[in-house]
């Protein structure tokens, strides 16, 4: 029980820290994202520690991560226009996402989403929480499962857009493990896909 819930909870409670009306004015996000996104990572390695066998690197793996990561922002591009005909709220809650990145530095910011909040999500989320409800429910379960669980951990910012994007990318990602377990173009796919949204092509 603990290995699977006790892991989710503690990331239910960081996600809490840095979403909240209540908590997140407390912290500069990005640190608090990375340093929870490590903690996370840390813990899903030392608990299941196959987790690092998992990382098979070669090209086509590489360029299936690439591959991913412009497929999901197509679906972004296009999804921000249809949002934007459907919900009124839409550009305010995405502006709202933006504004997480106001008076930081961009190369900080892309460097982190690289090498700690790329990595460190998929092996927690993907590599650890889907992976642990595929053994006790099975594939299609597992999937659903750390699907919604990875969406809901986002609802206390109160924002939609964000809700709803968190679900669209762990449908995504969670795809892709349920059907390939190798971590490298998931982890590919989440950083460049980071970079490309917040940084480089922001969806604005």
């Amino acid at each position: 029980m603990f290995r699977s819930w006790g892991p989710i909870l503690v990331a239910a409670l960081l996600w809490f820290l840095m979403f909240s009306i209540w908590t997140k004015h407390l912290f500069n996000f990005w640190i608090g994202i990375a340093i929870s996104a490590s903690v996370l990572m840390v813990v899903a390695i030392i608990l299941r520690k196959e987790i690092l066998k998992q990382f098979q690197w070669t090209w086509k793996a590489i360029g299936f991560g690439l591959l991913a990561a412009t497929s999901l922002y197509i679906v972004f591009y296009l999804g921000e226009y249809f949002s934007g005909l459907l919900f009124g709220f839409a550009r305010e809650q995405v502006d709202n996402i933006y504004a997480l990145k106001e008076g930081q530095s961009k190369l900080w910011i892309a460097l982190g989403l690289i090498f700690i909040m790329g990595p460190a999500e998929e092996i927690f989320w993907r590599g650890y929480v889907q992976q642990n409800f595929i053994n006790k429910y099975g594939e299609w379960k597992g999937f659903v499962f750390a699907t919604l669980i990875y969406a809901l951990v986002h609802i206390w910012s109160f924002n939609f857009m964000l809700v709803m994007a968190a679900l669209v990318c762990g449908i995504f990602w969670g795809l892709m493990y349920r059907y390939n377990k190798n971590l490298v173009p998931l982890v590919i796919s989440h950083a460049v896909w980071d970079v490309a949204v917040f940084i480089l092509l922001p969806i604005m």
